[in-house]
């Protein structure tokens, strides 16, 4: 029996050696998912670490735990105002798109790999979600945006598309151990899963931002607990009733990330926060159970497999799923190559380990090393497709405000961020003389890379950003003024 101390001594060094190592990985243009993933094999039982681990159960509880924590904190994050023009786009990639893609690639394993037919679509189902995360870490490492609408497009389809996947994977499943269930049977489980996660994903949301705003809890520092719980219970209920926990917690944070409630700027850090110490738990784990001499035997069929992902099966998939619309060929072709397979494959790879199909093993092994290559390949040559696309631009990050703002019922206000453009009839002029609604507070202004407290008699440049704090209604009244508005989430 090994010490506590000694378990806390490896796990902490273990995460860590991950946080320090994911420095480094920007600078290299990689994803910090692969550094947590290589941590976590030289930790393993073939590795300098020699810590062996091969309970596939426990790997799966994690993964499973971690994926709608992070799911959630997508949910939260997503701007519902920039992926509404795309939201047919984007559910179509991750519901046709994502079944294309699993189709495909169990032709490609029956064909190429010698599965059956159902062991292939298995495959494809565990290969069938994308990672979009991964890209923009990629991205923000390059200082390197997308032009458009790519971005909220891209955003949509990784935080949607792992619940289709993950449903594609249980029915396959449920074929292979039960070959005399009804066509009947498998559809009406997959509605099931999609109406249950919708409607209770739903109504979720709602009740989570009812019991944030109503509870009134005398310590702060509980909010977190509450929404954690939330969750959880969020994610346990609607899989206890067979529908998918991934889809209502997804949408379930959707509709609280795009409310008002009270210490929603805190809240949402605390769940990025956790958001990252998930993906490093689940990544090291995933890490640990893989045992690298396996994958030697795989080498010729994984590589195979990941050169028909990225040249095949994703660019069909896309092209099939978005044969209208407003996007031209350069935006189906990013698209196309910003389909990276990284922590859900993994994850769902444990499914099939733990049901005891054949091939399980294989196709763990398999995924392990598609997903290597894919962030390696794709994650690398990014920044350099996007802009011999056509598709690249400078990422611009706004200031960070030296204070905080939560919105609440009481307080009938908000704090927003107001640039002044170099057209505009308030450069050169005073604060005091451009006539702001009564009300409104100039709380600070940005000013080549400094903030100061400005006075009635501060002359207004143009670039200029002002903090304004103001009544809601006079929002609109301000811009005018001003000629552009850029409304704060939060600060």
């Amino acid at each position: 029996m090994v010490a506590s101390h000694y378990i806390f001594l490896g796990v902490s060094l273990l995460v860590l050696i991950s946080v320090l190592a994911s420095k480094a990985s920007e600078r290299l243009g990689l994803p910090a998912l692969l550094v947590f993933l290589a941590v976590g094999m030289l930790a393993g039982s073939e590795g300098i670490g020699g810590i062996y681990f091969d309970n596939a159960y426990v790997t799966k509880l994690l993964g499973t735990m971690a994926l709608a924590l992070i799911i959630f904190s997508g949910g939260l994050d997503t701007d519902w105002r920039a992926v509404r023009p795309v939201v047919w786009h984007g559910v179509a990639l991750a519901t046709i798109g994502v079944f294309l893609t699993a189709l495909l690639v169990g032709v490609f394993a029956v064909l190429v790999l010698k599965f059956s037919l159902l062991e292939g679509l298995l495959l494809g189902s565990v290969m069938s979600s994308t990672d979009a995360a991964a890209v923009f870490s990629i991205l923000r490492s390059r200082r390197v945006s997308l032009k458009g609408q790519l971005r909220p497009l891209l955003e949509l389809e990784s935080g949607s598309n792992d619940p289709m996947a993950v449903l594609l994977t249980m029915c396959v499943i449920r074929l292979m151990l039960d070959t005399a269930i009804s066509p009947g049977a498998i559809i009406a489980m997959f509605l099931q899963q999609v109406l249950l996660g919708f409607a209770l994903g739903w109504m979720s949301g709602k009740c989570i931002i009812y019991l944030v705003n109503r509870l009134q809890l005398e310590y702060d520092g509980l909010y977190p607990v509450l929404t954690l719980s939330l969750v959880l219970l969020v994610f346990a209920v609607t899989e206890s009733f067979g529908g998918n926990g991934f889809l209502a917690v997804y949408l379930g944070g959707i509709i609280v990330g795009n409310s008002d409630f009270l210490h929603k700027r805190s809240l949402k850090r605390f769940h990025d926060g956790i958001s990252w110490l998930m993906q490093i738990t689940m990544f090291l784990t995933l890490g640990l159970l893989v045992f690298p001499s396996q994958l030697v035997s795989v080498w010729v069929g994984g590589l195979l497999l990941s050169l028909f992902l990225m040249f095949v099966a994703r660019p069909i998939s896309v092209f099939l799923t978005l044969p209208l619309g407003h996007l031209g060929l350069a935006q189906k072709l990013l698209i196309s190559w910003v389909g990276l397979r990284a922590a859900v494959p993994i994850v769902l790879a444990t499914y099939p380990l733990l049901a005891g199909v054949p091939k399980a093993m294989m196709i763990f092994n398999l995924v392990f090393f598609v997903v290597i290559i894919s962030v390696l390949c794709q994650g690398k040559s990014l920044p350099f497709v996007a802009s011999w696309l056509g598709l690249n631009e400078p990422l611009e990050e706004g200031p960070k405000y030296p204070l905080e703002f939560d919105r609440s019922d009481k307080i009938p206000a908000d704090m927003l961020e107001v640039e002044i453009p170099a057209g505009s009839a308030a450069v050169g002029r005073r604060l005091l003389d451009i006539n702001l609604p009564e009300g409104t507070l100039v709380v600070l202004i940005y000013r080549n890379g400094e903030f100061f407290v400005p006075g009635g008699g501060t002359v207004l440049q143009a670039n200029d950003r002002m903090l304004v704090l103001s009544k809601r209604e006079t929002l609109g009244v301000i811009g005018s003024l001003l000629n552009k508005q850029i409304e704060l989430d939060g600060v």
